[in-house]
């Protein structure tokens, strides 16, 4: 089983030369904006694996060189791949471990006994599993107060001192720039300090550290601690700290993005992955540093750049604005501006479709999807029970309209997603219809009285009694079929495939298994489609949507040499939590006014997911509102384009198995 294939996504759309070029020249033009070494790795594993090799290099030369290896380590979710590496070596007899000493990075304070501890955290994921000494590992103690919190940040730093300082710091760039727990605003002087941790830490601290009290607090070790060590070793895996890795390595040093500050330390590298490196110019505006490998997509790009900074729709750019914006590769490929723009006009122009299944017994030379066979068996996949209308509505509409077998499939119940209250709301009215319809055996009561007891005493964090995940699972179930009944699937046409990796009760999920992959494979088995749809969306902050991603393209994997699966296609959708560029639209499907009402309507039917939905995001906007200005701003971009001018957009990338 291949259980990592959404990291590859992106493989078929950028060159290996400008992540991975083949000699120090051509690196050297290609990362001439960048002001920290950063390597940019295919998928995180890999990343995490070159940063063990590295440390455990590190290790080995510090130990022979002055007989130990003073290592400060942060214990942020982005580490932990690195320390499993790091483990995986200790196991293998292949590093020592015994001649390292360990200064934790930072720790919440105060430190509460039930409460999270980077420490704990630490020992879990790594310490514990090593031959490290007990005495060699180092950590803030938690019984000081703020009365001798000067003295003592003074002290850690001696000691540190003392031990010869730090030879390598371990951290991760947090989604704000944080470096350890330096905050915006922390000064490149800064040293060992108390910090109030900002709201975006404290999210991020409540969803990886499951804890019923957030901090608020905490001590770490400052940026000039930092800049002291010998090396530094920090990463970013994920779409979703892109722009965060983009501002720290391309932008000047700013107190704003911290981790910006640890530019000009000799010694410093940044590890990540492709998502994370997409917005570096050397992946996203890559004819700015280099000469480039031009292809439809990257032609695409490179001209809707130029239209933003001309302010000029395609079919108005000159040769003189391609000359003065370093694009006169392609006048020479082209031999003039007029044909460039009519290439890119039109190949824009055919990404639109309002017949996303393919038009019956038409021209298909010029579509995005070919006419037949009609009509399709289509499979919609949907991570959530909204997803498929929050991030599709329109095009799911016009599937159904347009006379196609359309199956939908709901990868997990949802269930921690329906609030108490919500549930609550249900359970009320069941014991208020009891009598009436016959159901107030000894059975019910007994279960109506533990639900009401359980919801009357539960604490924050608490996992969900199994009748409680049993009836916010129906709730979730209840409004998808309201909206696919609402849409016109047929009722046998609705799967809820339950996948196994999320039934944990908390935010945290199992790995993807086997078991979840057989079930996808099943479905897809049974249908036997000619068209699957799947969400491409992986900035979900709780990881959810890439693991159902990852399932459904494992098992894809699996099934693509079936001769019934070469007639399959494959289109990605996005919507929840962001868009795709423009550039890698391969299939834009218009919305009315009147379907966009539709489809709002659609995603109004999930009623436990509006306003008392426990898990919005940083996004402050319900869902029908992103989606509806995500597919009003590719809209507008397609018209300022020059292109037709819609309504609203949704927009698809077509997924090519790998081989």
């Amino acid at each position: 089983m291949k259980n990592d294939l959404s990291s590859q996504i992106k493989l078929d759309r950028i060159s290996r030369r400008y992540y991975s070029p083949d000699n120090e020249i051509e690196r050297t033009a290609l990362t001439r904006e960048e002001k920290m070494d950063t390597l940019i790795f295919e998928t995180a594993s890999d990343g995490a694996g070159h940063l063990a090799e590295r440390i455990a290099a590190y290790i080995r030369r510090f130990v022979s060189e002055k007989g130990k290896c003073v290592l400060a380590l942060g214990a942020g979710t982005s580490t932990h791949p690195v320390y499993a590496g790091l483990i995986r070596m200790a196991k293998a007899g292949e590093l020592d471990f015994s001649k390292v000493i360990v200064y934790n990075i930072s720790e919440f304070f105060p430190l509460h006994p039930e409460g999270p501890s980077t420490l704990r955290r630490l020992r879990d994921v790594f310490l514990d599993h090593v031959d490290i000494a007990e005495s060699n590992v180092r950590s803030i103690n938690p019984g000081i107060t703020k009365e001798t919190m000067h003295e003592y940040c003074q002290a850690y730093e001696q000691w540190i001192a003392d031990e010869g300082g730090i030879d390598v710091v371990l951290c991760e760039i947090g989604s704000n720039g944080s470096i350890a727990f330096n905050e915006p605003g922390s000064a490149r002087s800064s040293f060992c300090r108390m910090v109030l941790l900002s709201n975006d830490t404290r999210h991020n601290i409540a969803h990886d550290y499951k804890c019923d009290e957030i901090p608020t607090t905490a001590i770490t070790l400052g940026i000039a601690d930092i800049l002291s060590s010998r090396r530094i070793l920090t990463m970013a895996w994920g779409e979703s700290r892109a722009e965060i890795v983009r501002r720290t390595v391309e932008l000047p040093p700013d107190t704003s993005v911290p981790a910006s500050q640890l530019q000009g330390h000799p010694h410093v590298h940044v590890a990540v992955d492709l998502a994370a490196a997409e917005e570096l110019t050397r992946i996203s505006h890559p004819w700015k540093v280099t000469s480039c490998e031009w292809n439809d997509k990257l032609i695409r790009r490179a001209i809707v750049w130029l239209c933003g900074v001309t302010g000029k729709p395609i079919l108005k750019l000159t040769n003189k604005d391609y000359s003065d914006w370093g694009l006169g590769e392609l006048l020479a490929i082209y031999g003039s501006a007029y044909n460039v723009n009519i290439k890119i006009f039109n190949d824009l122009q055919h990404t639109i479709t309002g017949w996303p299944g393919g038009k019956p017994d038409a021209d298909d030379t010029y579509r995005p999807e070919r006419s037949k066979p009609y009509p399709k068996r289509v499979i919609i996949f949907s991570p959530h029970p909204d997803d498929d209308v929050i991030s599709m509505g329109g095009t799911f509409k016009r599937l159904v309209d347009q006379h196609h077998d359309v199956h939908v499939a709901y990868e997990t119940s949802g269930n921690i997603a329906v609030g108490d209250e919500d549930m609550m709301r249900y359970i009320l009215l069941m014991d208020g219809i009891a009598g009436h319809f016959g159901m107030e055996t000894p059975e019910y009561l007994e279960k109506s009285r533990a639900i009401h007891e359980f919801i009357a005493t539960k604490t924050a964090g608490a996992v969900d009694m199994p009748d409680v995940r049993f009836m916010k699972t129906k709730i979730r179930q209840g409004e998808a079929r309201t909206a696919c009944n609402y849409i016109g699937v047929k009722p046998e046409n609705v799967h809820f495939l339950n996948l196994p990796f999320y039934e944990t009760g908390t935010i945290k999920k199992g790995d993807l298994t086997e078991k979840d992959v057989a079930i996808v494979r099943k479905l897809i088995e049974e249908v036997k489609p000619h068209q699957i749809f799947v969400a491409g969306d992986l900035a979900d902050p709780h990881g959810t949507h890439k693991v159902c991603t990852d399932a459904v393209l494992a098992a894809i994997d699996e099934l693509k040499d079936e001769p019934w699966m070469t007639d399959c296609r494959i289109w990605m959708y996005r919507g929840a939590w962001a868009e795709w560029e423009i550039d890698h639209i391969e299939m834009a499907v218009p919305i009315s006014p009147e379907e966009l009402r539709f489809k709002r309507n659609s995603i109004l039917k999930h009623q436990s997911q509006m306003e008392n939905a426990p898990f919005l995001g940083d996004d402050d906007r319900l869902f029908w509102q992103r989606a509806e200005e995500r597919n009003r701003a590719t809209a507008r971009l397609y018209q300022d384009l020059g292109l037709a001018s819609y309504e609203a957009i949704e927009a698809f990338v077509e997924y090519h198995p790998i081989r």
